[in-house]
């Protein structure tokens, strides 16, 4: 199936569009998502696509129904860096754009860092620390986050800073 009928399907299926309706949101979504030529890509199938082009997709199925909860299940761990940064800026920006509340689920505490007011640190399915994402960067309660901190440093490492305006509840 095309990507711009999947994208299409969960319009039509949600937000209760005819098939024309929900065609021409598919393409604005993915406009929306960056995708280069939207009516190329509309008519592609997600092998055709690369790795970033197919979590452009995603997110632009994911967003086809207007929700108020955006989760994104280790949405950049197959990308490279590059990719992994704009498609975490396209999350920011989506969320801001749309009020979306995210769920944003990583192995990578610095990335959750980037895009969290809170994080919940999770072990062997038990959550070991809450709080907001400044201070458990700066301030780990857990030696799990401690580690999970100190794999992330590295020689190319980017220092974990927090984000203006992070307050510490």
């Amino acid at each position: 199936m095309p990507v711009g009928r999947q994208v299409a399907e969960v319009a039509r299926a949600h937000l209760g569009l005819s098939w024309r309706q929900a065609q021409e949101r598919a393409r604005e979504l993915l406009a929306r998502v960056r995708l280069p030529e939207p009516d190329a890509v509309q008519h592609a199938f997600l092998h055709q696509l690369s790795g970033g082009q197919k979590q452009r997709v995603a997110i632009a199925a994911a967003i086809a129904a207007r929700p108020k909860l955006l989760i994104a299940d280790e949405a950049t761990s197959a990308l490279d860096t590059i990719v992994q940064a704009e498609i975490v800026a396209l999350i920011r920006q989506l969320v801001a754009e749309d009020g979306l509340t995210l769920l944003f689920i990583s192995h990578d505490i610095a990335l959750a860092s980037e895009l969290a007011d809170r994080i919940a640190v999770f072990r062997a399915g038990r959550m070991v620390e809450i709080g907001a994402a400044a201070a458990i960067v700066t301030r780990p309660g857990e030696a799990y986050t401690r580690a999970l901190l100190d794999a992330h440093i590295g020689l190319d490492a980017a220092p974990l800073v927090a984000r203006p305006g992070q307050g510490d509840a």
